[in-house]
């Protein structure tokens, strides 16, 4: 099997988190953003996640790392997730909202 590149994984982790019914915010980091922050931010009934999409190989940079720990130290969730799959380990009991696709 040929590897994904991280944009193919991240939307299809995106579409994923969309049709489970979450609320989902492609972050993009550019000058004035938190340093280190995380690839998708996703809401759902009153839980808020934070998503970094990487390759099977993929590592989280310095400053990843730091803003992982400041997120989780806060309460929130942080998931690095290589795939579909795992984001899908992390969303199997949740049931799509009504009307949200």
């Amino acid at each position: 099997m040929t590897p994904q590149p991280e944009s193919a994984i991240l939307h299809a982790v995106r579409s994923h988190l969309r049709l489970m019914g979450w609320m989902v915010v492609r972050n993009v980091g550019c000058l004035g953003s938190h340093p280190g922050l995380s690839d998708l931010t996703a809401m759902r009934e009153g839980t808020t996640i934070f998503v970094e999409v990487k390759t099977l190989t993929g590592r989280l940079s310095e400053p990843q790392e730091r803003f992982r720990c400041d997120v989780e130290a806060h309460g929130a969730t942080y998931l690095v997730v290589r795939s579909v799959d795992d984001m899908a380990a992390f969303t199997g009991g949740c049931l799509p909202l009504d009307g949200v696709t």
